[in-house]
């Protein structure tokens, strides 16, 4: 008896070994890379998420996800890349711009990448063609810095009498030699001079305003970069503070209470990008992807902070405009 249920429980031992490894297949897992922090950017990281859904991927059912944020220090983000190549994920989302994608393509050159950026992708080498990718990035980009003529003219409208405008940038963005230029450019073509005014990390925000006042600035853009979104509630009461017009360039910037923004979605960007890394992880190639360019533009005037300013908005531009928050 002894014997005979020995050899049994051996000759089931496979099978049953063989039903677990069925019944619980290992996850992929997602590398998720980006230059803000978790705590600024949850609702990025969210919309991401919900790409990877339109794929069928559900974190924690069946795929998992590594989160890896530089806490607006790019410096961080070269080691926080190798971290996730080492782990060898099926797929890294270099989130939060060129620096970001740049880190992921030093950490590897195998690993598929599906980048965010906020300019043209192929002068800064991570791709050779917007149309057919080659090597192991894609991903979107929102071709911010060409349109900051346009977010000019708006401030133009709004504050025709402010002739010195700051250009609030982060130096270390990558984007920052092509956005400078963009601005003035605009600027000098609307009769308008600029200031550049520098803000790295959330501590040196509150000095770049006073700057601005010292200047005495008539109105404020503020470039494309992480670290700027995240802290979008201290930018809108700084300038409502400094009674300061302001556009910036994505929709949540007016929500927080900036008066303007034009652009593209983030949230659209960081959804696409989500949907991109689900193709990947269903077999598609980035090579086999383009990059996604934007094709809606939104804008958004928080009528509320006008008001706050003491500016009336022209009707013509509430007309055109996507939103009005009142």
């Amino acid at each position: 008896m002894k014997r005979r249920t020995f050899l049994t429980a051996i000759a089931a031992a496979p099978i049953a070994c063989a039903s677990v490894a069925r019944g619980q297949p290992s996850r992929p897992v997602v590398g998720f890379l980006n230059s803000a922090s978790a705590a600024t950017y949850s609702f990025n990281a969210a919309a991401f998420r919900d790409g990877l859904s339109h794929s069928g991927y559900i974190e924690g059912e069946n795929v998992a996800i590594e989160y890896r944020w530089a806490d607006n220090d790019y410096g961080r983000l070269p080691a926080l890349a190798s971290e996730l190549a080492s782990r060898n994920v099926a797929v890294i989302a270099a989130t939060g711009d060129i620096a970001s994608a740049r880190a992921a393509q030093a950490a590897t050159r195998t690993i598929p990448i599906v980048f965010t950026v906020g300019s043209d992708p192929v002068p800064f080498g991570l791709v050779t063609s917007l149309s057919r990718p080659t090597g192991n990035a894609t991903g979107i980009t929102l071709f911010s810095s060409t349109l900051m003529a346009k977010r000019l003219e708006f401030l133009r409208e709004v504050g025709p009498n402010a002739r010195l405008i700051a250009l609030l940038m982060n130096p270390d963005n990558l984007n920052y030699d092509v956005d400078v230029m963009a601005a003035r450019e605009a600027a000098s073509g609307m009769g308008r001079e600029t200031i550049l005014v520098h803000a790295k990390n959330p501590g040196e925000i509150d000095a770049a305003f006073h700057t601005i006042a010292q200047r005495r600035a008539g109105a404020v853009l503020i470039a494309s970069d992480p670290m700027f979104l995240g802290q979008r509630d201290r930018l809108a009461a700084f300038a409502v503070q400094y009674s300061l017009p302001v556009v910036a360039w994505t929709r949540e910037f007016a929500v927080a209470g900036i008066l303007l923004s034009y652009g593209t979605s983030i949230q659209w960007m960081y959804r696409e990008a989500g949907v991109y890394a689900g193709r990947i992880l269903k077999g598609a190639k980035p090579s086999d992807l383009p990059v996604i360019q934007p094709t809606k533009f939104e804008l958004v005037i928080n009528n509320k902070t006008a008001k706050t300013l003491g500016l009336a908005i022209p009707s013509s531009l509430l007309l055109r405009a996507d939103e009005v928050i009142q």
